[in-house]
């Protein structure tokens, strides 16, 4: 599979009718690598004028077993095709190679769980007081637009688009600007699988250009939006105007809340994947550290020494755990909030540097002595920078938790059955791990609270909300 360049629009590779074209940039070496068409307007129109095309000449109509077939054959493509799309991950965001493999795979998984799904999407029967009989439809939507950023391109444009085809919807899939490759590349694999042309676009372009007609056009009767708090509160303005269905998972500054009666060793050894991960490029990076104080110096010293282990480097090594950032504008954003930590006094227990000479690099910093106010302790700050501080009291740490206007996820740690039932009631997010930092479950649903989001991703409840729901009522 060579790299993708064009549009992918009607069961085939076209060009921008502009000619435009986006450079795309390594950023482990600084290096442009590709020419990657950028739609417009023309474009965004073309596509979803052929998608609901598509929609009503029969994919909404496909026995629900076809659909199945259909999705199942994506998968086994896309587990033939996982080194090249692992590949193209690797060098569109600086991926190391190893996560970029188990992404791709989880994508595969995705389309799996979907086909399987198709065949157990029920309806229900109704007792009325009337009598009769009162029944209810799934149906599908229509023209459902998808746009997914680039921290985790593949998986997550798996996660809009499989259980939007299995409900029966089109979908015009949008990729960020900096990583639109493996997006373009599922396209092209899910019409060799027997997708019918028309069902799945692929319109790479800014977010200006593409997103806003995108959200904006008559026929789009869904969108299903991952990225920034800033620009999801845009697409609500925008959808609202003809009442669009909307799904939004946006921004995060998750806790991590160690208590001393945890097995807190493991989890100071384990945590610092919880936020650097993905070199912090995460909004379940779990950012912002609560440990009791009885084991608050032990904790900070191990999970200090963990973090210096990680090994930053070269995205084509296995060994590598942490890449660069993806851009030299992400990383002087994180940089910005690093100069703030340190006019402002916060202690750097490690990191705050670059590692490497090239590429967009910059090495795991954690902070002490953070103040509750500042903008390390609330903004998200999307980079490889997580903050820890003691705490005594439960309920106040709790207040102190539930604060922060995000609501997406977090981890628990403790081994007393009560307090981890208790507080994960008490925490307003919508994704928990206890003893663990596990945020993603192709089966179970996945979203926020609060300014993180609405509606949910993954499981059953994402096919749900592919749907409308109809009732029925026949009188005896």
């Amino acid at each position: 599979m060579t790299l993708p360049s064009q549009l992918y629009v009607d069961g085939a590779f076209r060009a921008a009718k502009s000619g435009r074209t986006t450079t795309l940039i390594n950023p482990a070496t600084e290096q442009p690598f590709a020419e990657v068409a950028a739609a417009g307007v023309e474009d965004v129109n073309a596509a979803i004028e052929s998608a609901q095309r598509a929609w009503e000449g029969g994919w909404r109509d496909l026995a629900p077993g076809k659909r199945a077939e259909v999705l199942f054959a994506i998968a086994r493509l896309l587990r033939d095709y996982a080194e090249h799309l692992a590949e193209f991950e690797m060098l569109q965001i600086g991926k190391p190679i190893s996560d970029a493999r188990d992404e791709v795979m989880l994508g595969a998984r995705v389309f799996e769980y979907y086909a399987g799904a198709v065949g157990k999407f029920y309806g229900q029967t109704i007792p009325v007081a009337r009598g009769g009989l009162d029944f209810t439809l799934r149906q599908s939507m229509g023209v459902v637009a998808a746009i997914v950023p680039w921290n985790f391109p593949f998986p997550i444009a798996a996660w809009k688009a499989a259980p939007a085809l299995a409900a029966g919807n089109c979908v015009v899939l949008k990729p960020a600007s900096l990583s639109p490759l493996t997006a373009l590349a599922l396209g092209q694999i899910a019409h060799a699988a027997g997708l019918p042309s028309g069902v799945l676009q692929v319109l790479s372009g800014s977010g200006s250009a593409v997103g806003d007609a995108l959200v904006t056009h008559p026929l789009i009767r869904k969108v299903s939006f991952t990225g920034s708090t800033e620009i999801g509160r845009r697409i609500m303005e925008l959808a609202s105007r003809d009442i669009k269905r909307v799904s939004l998972e946006l921004g995060g500054k998750s806790p991590n809340i160690v208590f001393a009666d945890a097995d807190w060793q493991r989890a100071a050894e384990s945590s610092p994947m919880s936020v650097f991960a993905n070199t912090g490029q995460d909004c379940c990076a779990r950012s912002r550290m609560f440990v009791e104080r009885s084991v608050y110096e032990p904790f900070v010293e191990k999970f200090v020494a963990a973090t210096k282990k990680l090994i930053v480097g070269d995205p084509t090594k296995a060994e590598t755990q942490l890449g660069p950032m993806v851009s030299a504008g992400q990383r002087a954003s994180v940089e910005e909030y690093l100069a703030d930590a340190r006019k402002r006094g916060s202690k750097f227990a490690t990191g705050g540097g670059r590692p490497h000479p090239q590429g967009f690099y910059l090495e795991p910093t954690v902070l002490l002595d953070v103040g509750k106010e500042d903008r390390c302790w609330r903004e998200e700050i999307f980079g490889p920078v997580v903050a820890i501080t003691p705490f005594d009291d439960e309920a106040a740490m709790l207040r102190e938790v539930n604060a922060s206007p995000y609501g997406l996820s977090g981890s628990i740690w403790t081994n007393n059955l009560s307090r981890a039932l208790r507080v994960s009631r008490a925490v307003q997010s919508g994704v928990l791990s206890v003893n663990s930092h596990s945020s993603v479950h192709v089966e179970a649903p996945f979203g926020g609270f609060k300014t993180s989001g609405l509606g949910r991703d993954l499981g059953m409840t994402a096919m749900e909300g592919y749907t409308e729901l109809k009732n029925v009522y026949v009188a005896e």
